[in-house]
């Protein structure tokens, strides 16, 4: 998997880089097809203290879909978790929707053979 990481009003560190590398890489072992990651590490706006400023957002390119999250919180890092747990749960659903869509198919085979008396 190819992972392309760029920051937006923020400087990228090391750190940041294999914290990003470490948390993506790790969406694998949930699904095997992904070809790129796009991760964008960033602030809202220099102009303000309060609320949530840090966000991360990421463009997953699976086969057939993309998927795509982003998250805003306090911190960087928490913002990449948030991120990285969201693409999870997306990543689920996707696969479950395919695994469906063969479970269908192998229904329908079954439907056209002869199995049943009429």
């Amino acid at each position: 998997m190819q992972i392309i990481i760029s920051g937006r009003g923020v400087k990228l560190t090391d750190a940041i880089e294999d914290y990003v590398n470490k948390k993506i890489n790790g969406l694998e072992k949930f699904f095997k097809g992904i070809i790129r990651a796009e991760v964008i590490v960033g602030m809202e706006t220099h102009h303000h203290n309060k609320g949530e400023i840090f966000y991360a957002e990421c463009k997953l390119e699976v086969p057939g879909h993309d998927v795509f999250a982003k998250k805003t919180d306090k911190t960087v890092y928490s913002a990449i978790d948030a991120m990285r747990d969201f693409l999870e749960g997306e990543l689920k659903k996707h696969k479950a929707k395919l695994h469906g869509n063969e479970r269908k198919k192998k229904a329908s085979r079954r439907d056209n053979k002869e199995y049943h008396d009429e």
